[in-house]
């Protein structure tokens, strides 16, 4: 139960986190926000490493080389290559849809620990499976209608991008192929997390490098971290924070669901965590007025999640 509770744990932290960020967003650019938020992931797991190493480990924390790098290639594929291709499908296809691509994150965790790490799953973890995949397609669905609507508020923004901009250039074409190559690179990411949480069962420090060095990446490649302490300035105070809050929040998570992976499946853990639709969107539909436009299809979706949590949880 150890690893189930971890997992719920970060995605009540990453549900939170998703509701705070639509706060900050309407206070803060979100280029910002998110370099503010990467930047306390940092620094936070690094007051929770020195924690750990004053309080809690007596000195010392081991030393594993195979999972230092792997927790560092984590950072790589997950913090730094799966983001920015998410903030790439958001300027493409707009937020909304970019956040119902993520559904096949789960999908390709599953097939990726199936395949390389044979990772065994009972016929009850495989019907939960199903059933929470099912249920956040219905929960992510959005109509036409609404996704042309907000496809045609971030053209603007299209427009002013070029191919040049991309790291893989003219490889990508569209933004269904930017959406599944972030939850691609995501995968990969929870995927060499969990075989380094095993080999180095430091989910604090592990958290802290693959931070540091997405982190590091961001900065490097991202020209407009060379104005960010004056854009810093020039911010809405309490959009900052709430971002500053936000990087606590999702560097908390991220260090649960390392953790939950030394006790639980790699899937598994996975999908618990990546279930915030359950949470987000009732939350949501009182916080925002039903902003998300709640159907019964959503309803009908969180049913199907909650179900296939129980039977893995139960």
């Amino acid at each position: 139960m150890i690893g189930e509770a971890l997992a719920l744990l970060a995605l009540i932290l990453f549900s939170t986190n998703i509701i705070l960020t639509k706060v900050a967003t309407a206070r803060v650019n979100s280029n910002l926000g998110f370099l503010i938020s990467v930047s306390v992931n940092v620094l936070f797991a690094a007051l929770l490493l020195l924690i750990q190493f004053i309080f809690f480990d007596l000195g010392t924390i081991g030393w594993d080389t195979k999972g230092f790098f792997l927790f560092l290639a984590a950072g790589f594929f997950s913090t730094y290559l799966g983001r920015w291709f998410f903030f790439e499908t958001i300027a493409k296809l707009g937020p909304t849809r970019a956040s119902a691509f993520q559904v096949s994150n789960p999908l390709f965790t599953t097939i990726i620990a199936w395949g390389f790490l044979e990772e065994k799953l009972d016929s009850t973890d495989l019907s939960a499976i199903f059933l929470m995949l099912l249920g956040l397609f219905l929960v992510s669905y959005i109509s036409k209608r609404a996704g042309d609507e907000e496809v045609a508020a971030t053209q603007e923004m299209i427009k002013s991008r070029t191919f040049k901009q991309f790291v893989v250039g003219q490889l990508i074409q569209t933004g269904i192929l930017l959406a599944f190559l972030s939850s691609f690179f995501y995968a990969i990411g929870n995927i060499v997390r969990g075989v380094a949480i095993q080999s180095w069962n430091q989910p604090i420090l592990g958290g802290l490098l693959g931070a540091l060095l997405g982190f590091l990446l961001h900065v490097i490649t991202n020209k407009s971290t060379r104005h960010f302490w004056s854009e810093i300035k020039k911010s809405d105070r309490t959009g900052v924070t709430f971002y500053m809050i936000s990087g606590a929040i999702t560097i908390s998570a991220q260090i649960a669901v390392i953790a939950s992976m030394r006790y639980i499946p790699i899937s598994i853990a996975n999908l618990i965590t990546l279930s915030t639709p359950i949470i987000v969107t009732p939350v949501s539909y009182f916080l925002f007025k039903n902003q998300e436009g709640i159907t019964y299809k959503t309803i009908i979706g969180i049913v199907l999640v909650m179900s296939g949590l129980c039977l893995i949880i139960l």
